[in-house]
């Protein structure tokens, strides 16, 4: 019955009045601030490490909004040495924290593993406590909180000045990086479920997707040239000193 869309769309619309009303109220006393995704394809092999354009996108996020931390987000492919180590890019704090998903007994899994098989009962209900394990600068946590508190103490003892950034690493190994959410983005949503609930979730979840196609430089060339990126990634072509272009040419590219 054609009355029904109207009154759809304007319970959605009271829902998202809702969320940004309500945090915009709790959100101002929080520790962090969340962004959300910081790229679509890996653009160097590593991508995130002093000097790569990505770290210094994050970094200038956390400098434009008044910080001097940035906190990444990433699916966590190993745990060994000094895995996902915390580092300065110019004078911001760098924190880096993995995670890996007990349900595929910590294998390594991707943005597209996760699509498939876990959006929805997370979406709906939130991650377990026990679902996921975490690593940052080589320490593993068996849940958020206790890794959260090990990222907090290292950001007091740098003398973190403003709210922590947080972002989430985004990066699509294959497929449309449109439609894969990328890398980190399960932890990114337990995470803002976790400071301030369901709605604030979904609300996240939503412009954090949409927050690099206004706000990154990099997004047009990510976009135009991902199919070539996950190519090379893939084949490591884009490993640093080896890769023919990507990192290279990025580096100096002005948009």
């Amino acid at each position: 019955m054609k009355w029904k869309w109207p009154i759809i769309i304007v319970f959605l619309a009271a829902i998202m009045v809702s969320s940004y009303m309500y945090m915009s109220s709790a959100a101002s006393d929080d520790k962090y601030e969340f962004l959300g995704r910081l790229g679509f394809v890996k653009i160097s092999n590593p991508d995130i490490f002093e000097g790569s354009p990505h770290s210094k996108l994050a970094a200038q996020y956390a400098k434009d909004r008044g910080s001097n931390t940035v906190l990444l987000l990433h699916f966590a492919g190993h745990t060994s040495g000094q895995s996902y180590p915390n580092y300065l890019e110019g004078d911001v704090l760098v924190l880096e924290l993995g995670f890996q998903d007990g349900a595929t007994d910590y294998k390594l899994n991707n943005s597209e593993d996760w699509l498939k098989h876990s959006t929805f009962t997370m979406f709906m209900f939130g991650v377990p406590n026990d679902r996921f394990r975490y690593v940052s600068n080589g320490h593993i946590f068996y849940n958020l909180e206790d890794a959260l508190d090990y990222l907090d103490q290292v950001a007091a003892q740098y003398g973190q000045d403003g709210k922590i950034v947080v972002l989430y690493h985004g990066t699509a190994r294959g497929g449309n990086p449109n439609i894969m959410l990328g890398d980190g983005i399960p932890v990114f949503f337990e995470m803002v479920w976790l400071r301030h609930g369901r709605l604030a979730a979904y609300y996240y979840l939503l412009f954090g997707m949409l927050f690099p196609y206004y706000n990154s430089p990099y997004a047009s060339y990510e976009l135009f040239n991902s199919e070539q990126h996950q190519t090379l990634y893939n084949d490591n072509g884009l490993n640093l000193k080896t890769a023919p272009y990507s990192y290279y040419e990025l580096r100096n590219y002005s948009g």
